[in-house]
């Protein structure tokens, strides 16, 4: 197995992982955005406040995207299974 090789199927392994998780990162970014303006204008200091609001919005993101990150791990394996004669030998 040559260095390029290597190299191509960590770059494709890690842009797929930046791939799937950018979604659910995103939404649990703009939420935090979100709570710590409200905790700002409202002077709450409440530490506990952001969390309850994260989950609900991942877990939400993980129903809605969940479908096409699994179908999108599953494509990249499939290709890593089909193409695995070529890595080795």
């Amino acid at each position: 197995m040559s260095s390029e090789l290597v190299l191509t199927l960590a770059e494709r392994g890690i842009f797929t992982i930046l791939l799937i998780t950018v979604p659910v990162l995103l939404l649990a970014l703009a939420v935090g955005l979100l709570v710590s303006i409200f905790q700002a204008t409202t002077q709450i200091q409440e530490q506990t406040l952001a969390f309850i609001p994260k989950i609900l919005a991942v877990l939400l993101g993980l129903v809605f995207f969940g479908p096409w990150m699994l179908t999108t791990i599953v494509e990249f394996t499939s290709s890593l299974y089909m193409n695995i004669n070529q890595y080795i030998g």
